[in-house]
């Protein structure tokens, strides 16, 4: 399986569940956004974040390369496993096509030799 590095720099922002979408938040190539009972969670590129919303940056990002079958098991189970028994914390997004993983920065050099040393390939 194919997992693609990005190497931009992420926020994971938490924001209340009644704001509205603000306009910062699709000021970057990647953007989910998640409105729940509790909250709006926004993950974009750092750079887009004000200084006075809630939020926890340095994230990078690996890309399970797709599109993804829905009937397949496992994925992120499998990789989130990997980096679980390597003591990395993990921020999973799935879309319709794939899987994204985010992970802080300080740790990515070490999820990439985990998963390289689990079979997985790192483009």
């Amino acid at each position: 399986m194919l997992i693609k590095a990005i190497n931009d720099l992420y926020g994971i922002c938490r924001l209340d569940t009644n704001q509205p979408v603000p306009g910062w938040a699709n000021n970057s190539r990647f953007y989910s956004i998640t409105r729940t009972f509790e909250e709006l969670s926004i993950v974009c590129s750092q750079e887009s974040i004000p200084d006075d919303v809630i939020c926890e940056k340095d994230w990078r990002m690996l890309k399970v390369e797709g599109p993804l079958d829905f009937s397949l098991i496992g994925i992120l189970s499998s990789i989130s496993t990997v980096l679980a028994q390597s003591r990395i914390s993990i921020f999973a997004i799935s879309t319709f096509d794939t899987d994204y993983i985010l992970l802080k920065n300080k740790d990515f050099d070490n999820a990439i030799k985990a998963l390289r040393n689990n079979g997985y390939e790192i483009a």
